[in-house]
C-alpha cells in the first residue's frame, strides 16, 4: 500500500468550502511571527472524544470564557486517516469552521504524537526499545522511534495532508508539530537508533581514535577499532562509560529535533505562518536540551505542571518560567498547556486551592508570557487523562472551577496591554541540560545530591529576595548582569568557562557551588584540584570532595547549618568567609570571597549545601554586594514581577500568602480597573498588575 499526501473526496456535506487564507502581515526578519491579539487564552480541544452536538455547546462557552485560541488535531491520526490510506477531514472540517464561525483562532496540531494501531501492528519495528533490550507496546502515546524511518514515513505523509488542506484557512494561527516530544520515547535503543547513534557519533568525533579519546576508553578495556562495534549504552552488568551515556543523550536530543525539521519543512511548504512545539521546561523531564531547540521555534511554548513530589512546587512553577523566557532569549512566549486543577499522573494527585488557578496562570504572565492555555477543555469521560483537570470538569458548569476559569478569562482580556513587553532582569543564573546529564550520572562522589537541588536551592534563595532571575546558557553573554550564579555547573567547556571570566572582569559578580566547572564538554576531568575551570576565578582550590551520609548535619564555624557536601578547599588568592566547624572537612574553608579590583566583580564560593534560611542570608549578602535591589515588597509569599515595553512598565503582584499586603505605586490596577495613588492593597491570595505612571 502507497501512503500519499493528497485528501480524498468525501461524503457530501453541508459545510462550506474551506476559503482562502487572508493575507498575512509581512513577517519580521527571520522567521514568522506569531501575532495574537493581547494576551491568547486558550486549550486543547479534543472533539473527537465527544458527539457532534457537544461540539456547538463547546464553542458558546468558549466564547462566554474568553477562550480566543484552541490547539486541535493533537491526537487526531486515528481518526483522519485509516489502513487503506486514505484521509477522512469532514470532522476536523467541521470543528475548525464551528471555531473559526465563534472568532476563536486555531493552533493547529499535525496529529503524530501518537500512532494509530493499524500502523504499529503492520510496522512493530516501529516500537521503542528501552534500555533494558525491551520494546514497549503500543496502548499508550508515543509509542514510535525517533529514529524509524517507517514511522517518519507516514508521519510526514499525514503532516503533507494536513499543511494542504489547511494551510490557507483563515482560522489557522499557530501550527503546533507532534506533542510532548520526547516526553516518553526520547531514548530509544533499537537497531535503528543504534545504526543512527553511529552516524551521528562519526559527524561529531570524525575518527574511531577521536572518538577513544573523548569517551575515555582507556579504562576497562572499552577501546572500539570500529564503528560497527559502537552500540547505544544499554544496561550493562555494571556502571556504564559516562562520555557513551552523555552523547547518547545528545544525541537523542538531536534525532527528535530532526525530527522536528523534517514536520516543519513539510508546513514551510505550504504556509508561512509560525510554528512551534510544545517544550517540557519542568523538574521531572530532562532529556532534550531544549537551548539546542529554542533557535528552531518561531514562539518558544511550554508545558508545565505543578509538580507535589518536590519540596517547593510553585517556586518551581516559577524557575520554569524564567527558564523558559531564557530559552525565548528573552521574547514574550505561550504557556501551551497547564492544568485548572489536579493531574493524573503524581502519586497524589493535589486539586488546586481556591484562588491558586489565577495565581499560578498569572505568574506565568509576569514571566514573560503571552498566552495562558489549558490541557484540556472539557475533562475526559474515559482514558488515562479522565481525572486529568479541565475548563470544563466532569460536574460541569455549576462549580467553583468554572466559575473562576470565567473570572481568570475576563482577567486574562484585561491584560492586553501587557503582550509584547519583556522582563528585564540584573540577576543571571546558568543552567545547561547536559550539565544535568553529566552531573547525575550512575558513579558520583554522592547520589544524595541532584543537580536540580542546587538549581533549585539558589533560584528560590533569589525567588524569596524578591531579586527577578534570568535563566541563561553556560557562554552566554553576562553583559549588564550585576550578579551571575552558578549552581552546581559540573560540566563546562573552555569557552563556556571563559564568558563568565571575562564577565567578572568587566564588573560582574559571581556567585559559584560545589561540584561546578569539574569536567570538560567530554566528561573528562579538569586536573589540578576543582573547580578546575574556575580555580584561578574563584581563587581556590579543592583537593578532595568529602560528601556525608543523609541525616547528618555539619556546622560552620559562624553557626550556619549545611548537610550532604563537605570539601577540603584550600584558598590561593581569596578569603575564607566561614569554615567548617565539624565533619569531614572541619577547619576548612566552606565559603569564600575574591574581592573585585580594577572594576572586577567579586567571585563567591559556597563549598557545602546551607540550610534554607542561611543560604537566604548568604545570598542575600552577595545581591546587595553586587549592587542588586530586589523588588519592594517581594516576600517568599509575594511575587513582584515586572514587565516593561520600553515606555510603559506593568507591574504584577502575586500575593501567595494568608495576609494582604500593601505595595507602594502610581498608576492604573488593570485586574479591578482602579487608579493607584500611592498605596494598593493586595488581599490574601490575590494577584494584581498596576500600569505604573511615568516612563520605565
Amino acid at each position: 500500500m502507497t501512503i500519499t499526501g493528497s485528501t480524498v473526496d468525501h461524503p457530501a456535506t453541508t459545510l462550506a468550502p474551506i476559503p482562502p487564507q487572508q493575507a498575512e502581515p509581512a513577517p519580521a526578519a527571520g522567521r514568522p511571527q506569531f501575532q495574537h491579539q493581547g494576551i491568547a487564552f486558550g486549550c486543547d480541544y479534543n472533539p473527537e472524544q465527544w458527539d457532534p452536538a457537544v461540539w456547538r455547546e463547546d464553542v458558546a462557552l468558549m466564547r462566554e470564557a474568553g477562550v480566543d485560541l484552541v490547539a486541535v488535531n493533537i491526537f487526531g491520526w486515528a481518526q483522519l486517516q485509516g489502513p487503506d490510506g486514505e484521509f477522512d477531514f469532514s470532522a476536523l472540517d467541521e470543528v475548525i469552521e464551528l471555531l473559526h464561525g465563534a472568532g476563536i483562532r486555531v493552533n493547529l496540531g499535525t496529529a503524530t504524537s501518537s500512532p494509530p494501531p493499524w500502523l504499529t501492528a503492520r510496522h512493530p519495528e516501529i516500537l521503542p526499545v528501552m534500555e533494558d533490550g525491551t520494546s514497549r507496546y503500543p496502548g499508550g502515546r508515543q509509542a514510535w522511534c525517533p529514529s524509524s524511518p517507517v514511522f517518519r514515513r507516514y508521519a510526514l505523509a499525514l503532516v503533507e495532508a494536513v499543511a494542504e488542506r489547511y494551510a490557507r484557512h483563515p482560522a489557522v494561527e499557530l501550527w503546533h508539530v507532534s506533542n510532548e516530544l520526547g516526553c516518553h520515547n526520547a531514548l530509544c535503543h533499537c537497531d535503528e537508533s543504534t545504526r543512527a547513534f553511529r552516524r551521528w557519533l562519526r559527524e561529531r568525533h570524525a575518527t574511531i581514535e577521536e572518538l577513544n579519546r573523548a569517551w575515555g576508553t582507556s579504562f576497562w578495556s572499552q577501546r572500539y577499532t570500529d564503528w560497527d562495534e559502537i552500540l547505544t549504552p544499554r544496561l550493562t552488568v555494571s556502571s556504564r562509560n559516562p562520555g557513551q551515556v552523555l552523547d547518547f543523550h545528545r544525541f537523542s536530543s538531536d534525532e527528535l529535533l530532526a525530527y522536528y525539521r523534517a514536520e516543519a519543512e513539510v508546513i514551510r511548504r505550504h504556509s508561512t505562518l509560525p510554528i512551534t512545539t510544545n517544550f517540557m521546561v519542568t523538574a521531572h523531564i530532562r532529556d532534550l536540551d531544549y537551548w539546542s531547540w529554542a533557535a528552531e521555534m518561531d514562539v518558544v511554548a511550554n508545558d508545565h505542571y505543578l509538580d507535589h513530589r518536590l519540596g517547593e512546587p510553585r517556586t518551581e512553577l516559577a524557575f520554569a518560567a524564567d527558564l523558559t523566557r531564557g530559552l525565548a532569549g528573552g521574547a514574550p512566549w505561550l504557556l501551551m498547556e497547564h492544568s485548572t486543577g489536579s493531574v493524573n499522573w503524581q502519586p497524589v494527585n493535589l486539586a488546586k486551592e481556591p484562588g491558586e488557578l489565577l495565581r499560578n496562570s498569572l505568574t506565568h504572565v509576569a514571566k514573560g508570557a503571552d498566552g495562558v492555555c489549558f490541557f484540556q477543555w472539557r475533562a475526559s469521560l474515559q482514558g488515562s487523562e479522565k481525572f486529568h483537570s479541565a475548563l470544563v470538569p466532569h460536574a460541569g458548569t455549576d462549580t467553583d472551577l468554572w466559575r473562576e476559569a470565567l473570572e481568570l478569562g475576563r482577567i486574562v482580556g484585561s491584560l492586553g496591554e501587557v503582550a509584547g513587553s519583556r522582563v528585564q532582569a540584573d540577576v543571571a543564573l546558568l543552567f545547561s541540560w547536559e550539565s544535568w546529564w553529566a552531573s547525575d550520572a550512575e558513579a558520583r562522589p554522592t547520589h544524595a545530591i541532584e543537580y536540580l537541588d542546587q538549581v533549585h536551592a539558589l533560584y528560590g534563595a533569589l525567588h524569596d529576595l524578591g531579586v527577578t532571575v534570568d535563566v541563561v546558557r553556560p557562554g552566554a553573554d553576562l553583559t549588564g548582569y550585576r550578579l551571575a550564579v552558578v549552581p552546581g555547573l559540573y560540566l563546562v567547556g573552555d569557552d563556556d568557562a571563559a564568558a563568565l571570566d571575562d564577565a567578572v572582569a568587566s564588573g560582574t559578580h559571581a556567585l559559584v557551588t560545589f561540584y561546578s566547572g569539574v569536567v570538560d564538554e567530554h566528561d573528562r576531568v579538569r586536573p589540578g584540584g576543582y573547580p578546575g575551570a574556575w580555580r584561578d576565578l574563584l581563587g581556590i582550590r579543592v583537593e578532595e570532595f568529602a560528601p556525608v551520609l543523609p541525616g547528618t548535619p555539619i556546622t560552620l564555624e559562624s553557626g550556619s547549618a549545611a548537610s550532604l557536601w563537605a570539601e577540603r578547599l584550600a584558598v590561593t588568592d581569596a578569603a575564607a568567609l566561614d569554615r567548617f566547624a565539624d565533619g569531614p572537612a572541619a577547619g576548612r574553608p566552606a565559603v569564600t570571597r575574591r574581592d573585585g579590583a580594577d572594576g572586577a566583580g567579586d567571585a563567591w564560593y559556597v563549598g557545602t549545601l546551607l540550610e534554607r534560611d542561611d543560604l537566604l542570608d548568604l545570598v542575600g549578602r552577595a545581591v546587595e554586594r553586587a549592587g542588586v535591589v530586589p523588588e519592594p515588597g517581594a516576600s517568599a509569599d509575594v511575587e513582584v514581577t515586572r514587565r516593561t515595553d520600553g515606555e510603559r512598565t506593568w507591574r504584577f503582584i502575586v500575593n501567595h500568602g494568608s495576609t494582604a499586603v500593601e505595595v507602594d505605586g502610581r498608576g492604573t490596577e488593570l485586574v479591578t480597573g482602579s487608579a493607584v495613588d500611592g498605596r494598593l492593597e493586595v488581599p490574601a491570595g490575590a494577584v494584581r498588575v498596576i500600569r505604573e505612571d511615568g516612563a520605565a
